[in-house]
């Protein structure tokens, strides 16, 4: 899979709004700033505010956008990924430090998907974080077993 472009911090643009509506089929429910971009320029990763727009706290802050990718992790689930990531003692050490970085970037605070270093949650949310930080040996994990590679055109073009 070839590398993803890393976005900027600012909040996300209108254009990025409706992409991510199309992506995820719905309007986001907190503001976000658009942390990886896919090759073609669409947002793949997507980092949320901590709050939504009650003012509740939104538990996931990294969040994958990009359809191809979350089909490929889907079936990886699916196929009973998360027990074999908890269960594969080569990733023991990394899937530590990879719940020791989302509790440092979460202020502690558990997270949906992911920071429980008792249990892996989703899949998703541990690759969407990996993206986001550059990569990490957990998302490599996930990335390679899900076959996940970015799609001939952007997910988030609207449907002709």
């Amino acid at each position: 899979m070839a590398a993803a472009v890393s976005g900027d911090s600012s909040p996300g643009s209108s254009a990025d709004a409706e992409a991510v509506r199309r992506l995820i089929g719905r309007d986001p429910h907190a503001g976000f700033r658009v942390a990886v971009r896919c090759p073609h320029g669409g947002p793949a990763v997507i980092q949320n505010a901590p709050t939504n727009a009650d003012g509740h706290p939104f538990p996931t802050r990294d969040w994958l956008a990009c359809r191809a990718l979350v089909t490929a992790v889907s079936r990886l689930e699916a196929d009973g990924g998360v027990r074999m990531l908890e269960s594969d003692p080569e990733m023991s050490d990394a899937l530590a430090h990879a719940h020791e970085r989302h509790a440092e970037v979460h202020a502690g605070h558990r997270v949906a998907g992911s920071g429980n270093p008792d249990h892996v949650k989703c899949l998703h949310a541990h690759l969407a974080f990996a993206l986001a930080e550059g990569g990490t040996p957990v998302g490599d994990w996930i990335l390679e077993r899900s076959g996940a590679e970015w799609p001939a055109t952007c997910c988030a073009e609207p449907a002709e």
